[in-house]
């Protein structure tokens, strides 16, 4: 059974995330969303609520399952037994960081191989940041993030603000 990890922050989950889940779950039998829990810095979600999100938005894929972890990912991977780590590159800009890393890891764990996917064309531009600042200020998030990331990106920002503006 093959068994990859999608790793990341997700704060927020974006469509550009989901669109690389949804993709990579076809391409390995077991899919495992790892959330890192990063204690250097402050997300505007906690770990608890972006699992919490992930699943929700995920519940259709059979084959996905949403954790949390902390520490080397390799050792994640390891602990999980998988044999594969997914990344996702939206833009050349992206390709050094990912190679820096993808190289790292390989040298932590040569048993463990990196598999990129490139972000479709209409979720290039899209990073967690930007939705955040977009929706910090009230503007249409709802081509950018699933539905429920929408509405608890707003609720956080103590923003009353239905969705398509209806």
């Amino acid at each position: 059974m093959r068994i990859g990890v999608y790793p990341g922050s997700f704060d927020p989950a974006t469509n550009g995330h989901l669109d690389i889940i949804t993709r990579s779950s076809k391409l390995v039998d077991h899919l495992i969303v790892g959330v890192l829990k990063n204690g250097q810095k402050t997300p505007l979600f906690s770990t608890e609520e972006r699992v919490k999100l992930l699943k929700e938005v995920t519940k259709e894929i059979d084959n996905v399952e949403i954790e949390c972890f902390s520490g080397l990912l390799v050792d994640f991977v390891r602990g999980k037994k998988a044999d594969v780590i997914i990344r996702g590159f939206r833009a050349i800009s992206d390709y050094e960081y990912e190679i820096q890393l993808a190289q790292t890891n390989h040298s932590l764990a040569e048993d463990i191989e990196t598999i990129f996917l490139v972000t479709r064309n209409e979720f290039s531009f899209l990073s967690s940041s930007i939705v955040k600042e977009v929706a910090k200020f009230g503007g249409d998030v709802s081509k950018l993030v699933p539905t429920v990331v929408g509405d608890s990106l707003y609720e956080k920002y103590g923003i009353n603000r239905r969705r398509n503006n209806e």
